[in-house]
């Protein structure tokens, strides 16, 4: 009975989440208030949720968008930048072993 339970909550916790990302999924950017709401209902803390929603409003006003999405872009540009890193090392370590078979063979 009890493990019944605990699948059935289980089982409605995910399809609640499934479904949400779903249907908030293009209001994303709407929706400013929405993380200081959580915070506020979660823990009750109205200070947290000022604060909250300042740090977002600053970073809004600060570079015109919204704190996932600058996380994103600062995430895609740190990735771009390690691939390029890479591939100038690969290429570089490719020269240098050129270089010295080349030696070597004088």
């Amino acid at each position: 009975m009890c493990t019944n339970y605990f699948i059935i909550m289980k089982f409605l916790k995910t399809s609640f989440l499934f479904l949400s990302l779903i249907f908030l999924n293009g209001c994303l950017q709407s929706t400013a208030m929405l993380g200081p709401g959580v915070t506020l209902v979660t823990t009750g803390n109205i200070a947290q949720a000022g604060f909250q929603y300042a740090a977002n409003s600053a970073i809004k006003n600060e570079t015109g968008k919204d704190a996932l999405t600058l996380v994103k872009d600062v995430v895609e540009e740190d990735h771009k930048k390690r691939k390029f890193s890479k591939v100038v090392k690969e290429r570089d370590e490719k020269r240098s072993l050129n270089a010295k078979k080349k030696i070597l063979v004088n």
